[in-house]
C-alpha cells in the first residue's frame, strides 16, 4: 500500500506561508530528489496556482541548477488538483479532482506505485484529523514569522505523532520526520 506523506515548510513558530522561509539551494535540492519518490502530489487551488511558477522556470530557465532541477522534477509528477472553483487546469501533468479528497485518497493508497505526496496546508489539515497521512516531512525553517497561514488549522484532536528521524541543512533549517502511530488512526 502506497503512503500518505504531508510534506511541507514552516517556520519554527508554525506558519507556513512560503514567503516566510529560506530559499536556500538545499532545499530546492532536497524536494526535487524527493519529487523523484512521487507518484502523484496532491494539491489544493491556491497552492497548485503557486506551484504553476514553476512552469515559467521550466519554459525560461533561470541558469541556477537547484531552480531548473526543481522545476523539471516538479513537471514530471502527476499532479491532482482539489478545487471548488477551478473548471480546469492546463498544466500537462495535472488533473482536477472528481471525487472527496478522502475518497480520492483512499483509493489512491490502494493502486500499486510511488508514494502520494500532500503539499497544501488546507489538504494536510482535512487529512490529519481521520488519519490518513501516514508520515510528516516537516521542514522547519530558522525563522520566527508571527502571523500568517497555520498549517495545522481546525484541527480539534490532540494528536501525538513519533519521530522516526530528521535531517539538518546548512541554512539552519531542519526536516523533521514523524509518523502517526497506527493505533491513534481512525480511518
Amino acid at each position: 500500500m502506497r503512503k500518505v506523506i504531508a510534506a511541507f515548510n514552516m517556520t519554527i513558530d508554525g506558519y507556513c506561508d512560503h514567503t516566510s522561509g529560506i530559499p536556500a539551494d538545499e532545499i530546492h535540492f532536497h524536494y526535487a530528489r524527493l519529487l523523484e519518490e512521487a507518484g502523484v502530489i496532491l494539491y489544493g487551488r491556491t497552492t497548485y496556482q503557486l506551484m504553476e511558477y514553476w512552469r515559467d522556470v521550466l519554459a525560461n530557465p533561470t541558469g541556477e541548477k537547484h531552480m531548473d532541477d526543481f522545476a523539471a522534477a516538479i513537471d514530471k509528477v502527476p499532479k491532482l488538483v482539489f478545487s471548488r472553483t477551478l473548471k480546469s487546469v492546463d498544466w500537462a501533468s495535472a488533473k482536477l479532482a472528481a471525487r472527496s479528497l478522502a475518497e480520492e485518497v483512499r483509493e489512491l493508497k490502494q493502486l500499486p506505485g510511488k508514494d502520494i505526496y500532500v503539499s497544501s496546508p488546507s489538504l494536510i489539515s482535512q487529512l490529519t484529523q481521520p488519519g490518513l497521512i501516514d508520515e510528516y516531512q516537516l521542514c522547519i525553517h530558522p525563522v520566527i514569522a508571527g502571523s500568517g497561514l497555520v498549517l495545522f488549522k481546525n484541527i480539534t484532536e490532540k494528536i501525538t505523532l513519533k519521530l522516526t528521524s530528521m535531517k539538518q541543512f546548512e541554512f539552519g533549517g531542519v526536516i523533521l520526520y514523524y509518523e502517526q502511530p497506527k493505533e491513534t488512526i481512525t480511518n
